[in-house]
């Protein structure tokens, strides 16, 4: 633990850096890297790579790309990531709900072309790298923030049925088919008199094999186990040809520095992916990455992240691969497995490289069952039942947004439902910033402080007295709704109101709008016969309410009177 410490310190830095030292983070932690730190890494690396091969071959069958394709973007977008990345444990490469999207989308532009699917998938990856480079001159990090967690609880339970419903066919070894959520069911559901029991007995083998593995061998590469497990049956046994389709010849060496081969004119769609494919990538990557510096009390700079991503984007457009992300499962291993800083992926990378030099002629006899049953255990993880079941017991109307992003991508698919998802996370933040809660406040017994009195009945009321605190900053777009709940409180008074006190203590913003609504209340007020004073106002909402002239209509507000003072003015008079 003093090691975990001392390195996680190391790399976090005791001060902020600037220059080109923080957009090249290398040259941060290069300096601080101890010996002792290099077997560590090139263990993580090699139990990466051994983890990545399998998993890299099963994501790109659901992407709908040749299986090697998969092995590029772990092989180069882990280096680039090492190069740009600010997260020592974040691994880089394909993931199930990215590749899910490009398969169920590319598929729809690429009019059965296979090689204008492969063009289309690594564009797409080129044009996630345009977006991050501008998000990051723009510094736009913080957009993420506004796609919350129940949305995302949503979100990655739908994608996770329907990622595994693709692969449903091949553990049950029919064909499958449909194009939405629901018919793909009819359709598997009429094809399972067709099961080929030998490929299911296969499949279901593989997975209890993993599950088992995932238990008792947590950070292990048991996938790496089970594949050549299975390649070794099919080869020595009869059963290859008892239906089982399998992965075939991987071509073999280093994949080519290739140029995608069309614009973004060329396919009409390609920016909406890539916006889709970046919103999960840089939402994942991040997720991940301040996961794993927690548990090392270390650091993540989201907005350097937007250039680490990008560049490991590039590189796998340009080098035959497809959108990546860091993902919580394979940087998960290479944590436990004992990276101590980036260096842990280039030896990855190197590994993967050798394999692809020396040993896919392997790989030939892999069945497709097996990379299924591989899908399948990856995104059990993105439904989270728990984080659901304490949604539903703290926020019904919280699990109801939460529902609303699981149906729309069912119902509409992965891509749209990413962009329904993101519509119902700004619109739930518009909605809150414009029904912001209009407390009534009452005395707290025995004190000189007051607090909410629908919360607590037990509140003293003060005769002839209303006061209110808007729990949000008074803006243009929220002040009607606060006018007519003050309005509406104003009305059911039972007894004749003197004096209306707008305490602003939570209101750390107050714009044009909201200074003229305040200085037309007082107008109405004072033609009520009620007067209103203003408590506790932030020094910029005190500039804004005096260049309105409030001061001279409610009188002084400055931080010298509190609410109690106010009170105790108008008990005394």
């Amino acid at each position: 633990m003093a090691e975990e410490a001392s390195s996680a310190t190391a790399l976090a830095g005791a001060a902020p850096v600037h220059g080109w030292r923080a957009t090249f983070p290398p040259a941060q932690w290069l300096g601080t890297y101890q010996p002792r730190w290099l077997g560590h890494d090139a263990v993580a690396g090699m139990t990466l790579a051994a983890y990545a091969i399998p998993v890299s071959l099963a994501y790109a069958s659901l992407a709908g790309l040749p299986p090697q394709n998969g092995i590029y973007c772990y092989l180069v977008g882990g280096l680039l990531y090492a190069l740009f990345g600010s997260s020592r444990q974040l691994a880089i490469g394909p993931t199930s709900a990215i590749s899910m999207l490009v398969g169920v989308t590319v598929a729809g532009l690429a009019g059965g072309d296979p090689a204008r699917f492969a063009a289309i998938a690594a564009l797409t990856a080129v044009v996630i790298a345009v977006m991050c480079v501008l998000a990051w001159l723009l510094r736009l990090s913080s957009l993420v923030n506004f796609i919350s967690e129940t949305i995302l609880l949503g979100f990655k339970a739908g994608a996770a049925l329907t990622i595994a419903l693709t692969q449903l066919p091949k553990l049950f070894g029919v064909q499958g088919g449909g194009d939405g959520f629901f018919e793909r069911i009819l359709v598997l559901v009429g094809q399972l008199p067709a099961t080929n029991f030998a490929v299911l007995a296969f499949g279901l083998a593989a997975l209890g094999a993993l599950l088992l593995g995932e238990k008792f061998l947590p950070g292990r590469p048991v996938a790496l186990l089970v594949v050549v497990i299975s390649i070794v049956v099919l080869s020595v046994t009869p059963m290859a040809g008892l239906g089982f389709k399998v992965v075939g010849a991987l071509p073999q060496g280093l994949p080519e520095f290739h140029l995608p081969g069309l614009s973004v004119r060329d396919v009409d769609g390609v920016v909406p992916l890539a916006f889709a494919c970046l919103l999960l990538a840089y939402v994942e990557s991040v997720s991940a990455a301040r996961a794993l510096a927690q548990s090392h009390n270390g650091a993540v700079d989201p907005r350097q992240e937007l250039l680490g991503l990008g560049a490991a984007n590039l590189a796998a457009g340009l080098f035959q691969g497809y959108p990546v992300a860091g993902g919580l499962s394979q940087s998960s291993v290479n944590d436990q497995a004992g990276a101590k800083t980036p260096l842990a992926l280039v030896f990855a990378s190197v590994t993967i490289g050798l394999c692809l030099m020396y040993l896919t002629g392997l790989l030939s006899n892999l069945p497709n069952v097996v990379l299924a049953a591989i899908v399948l255990i990856a995104v059990k993880g993105l439904v989270d039942i728990g984080a659901l079941r304490h949604l539903w017991r703290v926020s019904r109307y919280e699990f109801g947004v939460s529902m609303v992003a699981f149906a729309a991508v069912l119902l509409l698919g992965i891509l749209k439902g990413v962009i329904v998802a993101v519509l119902v996370s700004m619109l739930l933040v518009i909605r809150r910033g414009a029904r912001p809660h209009v407390a009534f406040l009452g005395r707290i017994p025995g004190t000189s402080r007051y607090s909410d009195l629908e919360r607590h009945p037990d509140n003293e009321s003060v005769p002839g007295v209303l006061v209110f605190r808007v729990e949000a900053s008074l803006l243009y777009f929220n002040i009607e709704h606060v006018r007519d709940a003050l309005w509406e409180k104003i009305r059911a008074a039972t007894a004749p109101l003197k004096l209306v006190v707008c305490d602003l203590s939570t209101s750390p913003t107050v714009d044009l709008a909201g200074a003229r609504m305040l200085a037309q209340l007082q107008t109405q007020l004072q033609e009520a016969g009620i007067g209103l004073r203003l408590v506790a106002a932030h020094a910029s909402v005190r500039d804004i309410l005096r260049a309105e002239g409030l001061d001279e209509r409610v009188g002084y507000f400055g931080r010298h009177v509190s609410l109690a003072d106010v009170i105790d003015e108008f008990q005394g008079r």
